[in-house]
């Protein structure tokens, strides 16, 4: 066993929790024989057998497949009802087929679906936008994948500078440009992105989260057209920013000319309007995607009054012809239909008061169960976003935040709770609630965690 198994699985029989693992993966291969059947048919034709290779991340021996999806439960095709807290890794941030959404995309598909024309709902939804996050222009993508692409081409135009400075461990979706880390302190572009044939560090500076002196030398060679980052890292395990940090981050940024873009994608679990709008800030330009249309494939992008005016005026002095930015789809009919009832019905101050309150009491629980256990592990809470991390103190940065990942403990966890009923996001430990998750939903979350614990923990350790 290597050291970082030996901290991550401080208290664990691991001889014990490779039993239980072979015990699971035959309790799931017993239990779903349909998704079985689904999954050998759908490998005559689906590269990896699933639409997406991410589907098969879940740890399972076969891709998990559902019948139907509603508020917080999955029904799969073996007809189990699972309690779901990954709830599409945040595209179902408001629940599976919210009401709103279902209706105002049915009405608009019967009206049209995309004519690459902007319709009223696009005057409506800009407005919301502007109200909600306090920036006034706005344009619209597919993905926030998508959203960070065209924001980084319009800052780089809009400046005339290259540079782009991002987090270690960050994640914005599968913009090559984000995929550096540093390694031993010296930025490396990742191994695992494929095909990727371009020097990525001769534009993207990476440095450390909450490391303030490290950000400042960065800018500090004044080439750096904006920082791109999530105002709480998510991705590598989720990492708070420190009291402080970002109002002193914001005054270094703009003092060397550069712009702060706020990737709120995960982090839209704050609030209505997100972390910025929770905590007094107020970001450049703002990306939001996945949860923005209840589900719905969308994404939005918004600048301040400055820096909208810059990427016209680039824009407007470029020669005519393709500018690299949006996509046909890229604010469709039905998009705006499903953008505008999420901003109107359901991003509101009632609904993420429940939602903030239900995450409060699972984060509690969850606390509580580990502390009983006696495991040096921590608990972070995100708005409506928990997660258990395997390390006694939350992480500072990414470097922190990746020694606490264990890709064979967490496999096993998250395959022993499908197996009791109960989905969380694949990757790391992260939990999301929604609107119609019930405090049922969360004690059986809570009650299948203890009893696998209790499988794999330490007998000894148990607190009374």
């Amino acid at each position: 066993m290597s050291n970082h198994s030996r901290t991550t699985r401080s208290g664990i029989d691991w001889a014990r929790a490779q039993t239980l693992l072979q015990t699971e993966r035959a309790a799931y291969v017993a239990r779903n024989p349909r998704s079985n059947a689904l999954a050998e048919r759908a490998k005559q034709h689906l590269m990896f057998g699933v639409p997406l290779h991410w589907m098969n991340d879940w740890g399972t021996p076969f891709a998990l497949h559902i019948a139907q999806a509603a508020g917080a439960h999955v029904l799969d095709v073996d007809g189990h009802d699972l309690s779901d807290f990954c709830l599409g890794d945040t595209g179902a941030m408001f629940g599976h087929s919210p009401t709103p959404v279902a209706r105002a995309v049915a009405r608009q598909a019967a009206h049209g679906i995309t004519a690459m024309l902007a319709g009223a709902d696009a005057t409506v939804v800009g407005e919301l936008l502007s109200e909600r996050f306090g920036l006034p222009l706005w344009q619209f993508a597919m993905t926030a994948t998508d959203a960070n692409r065209f924001v980084l081409r319009w800052l780089r135009a809009a400046s005339g500078r290259h540079k782009l400075i991002v987090f270690n461990g960050c994640y914005h979706g599968t913009v090559d440009d984000v995929f550096v880390d540093l390694v031993e302190g010296m930025p490396a572009q990742r191994d695992s992105l494929l095909g990727q044939v371009h020097d990525l560090t001769a534009h993207t500076v990476v440095v450390e989260f909450n490391d303030l002196a490290a950000l400042e030398a960065a800018l500090d060679q004044g080439d750096v057209a904006c920082v791109l980052a999530e105002p709480a890292m998510t991705n590598i395990g989720m990492v708070l920013p420190e009291p402080g940090y970002w109002q002193a981050a914001q005054a270094l940024i703009r003092r060397h000319g550069a712009a702060l873009v706020f990737d709120e994608t995960h982090t839209i679990s704050c609030g209505p309007g997100g972390y910025a709008r929770s905590h007094g800030l107020q970001p450049d330009a703002i990306v939001l995607g996945k949860p923005v249309g209840g589900g719905v494939p969308c994404a939005v992008y918004g600048f301040s009054a400055e820096w909208a005016q810059r990427a016209v005026q680039a824009k407007q002095a470029a020669p005519p012809g393709h500018s690299g930015i949006g996509t046909t789809l890229s604010g469709n009919l039905l998009a705006m239909a499903a953008m505008r009832a999420t901003l109107s019905e359901l991003m509101t101050e009632p609904i993420y008061a429940t939602m903030l309150a239900t995450a409060s009491t699972l984060a509690d629980g969850l606390r509580d169960i580990i502390a009983r256990r006696r495991l040096p592990w921590c608990v972070t809470q995100l708005g409506a976003r928990t997660e258990f991390q395997f390390r006694a103190t939350p992480p500072r940065n990414g470097s922190e935040a990746g020694t606490a990942l264990d890709a064979e403990l967490e496999h096993l966890i998250h395959l022993a709770l499908l197996n009791r009923g109960v989905m969380i996001t694949p990757f790391h430990n992260m939990l999301l609630v929604c609107p119609a998750t019930t405090p049922a939903d969360v004690q059986k979350l809570l009650k299948a965690f203890d009893q696998i614990l209790g499988q794999i923990c330490n007998p000894f350790t148990l607190r009374p």
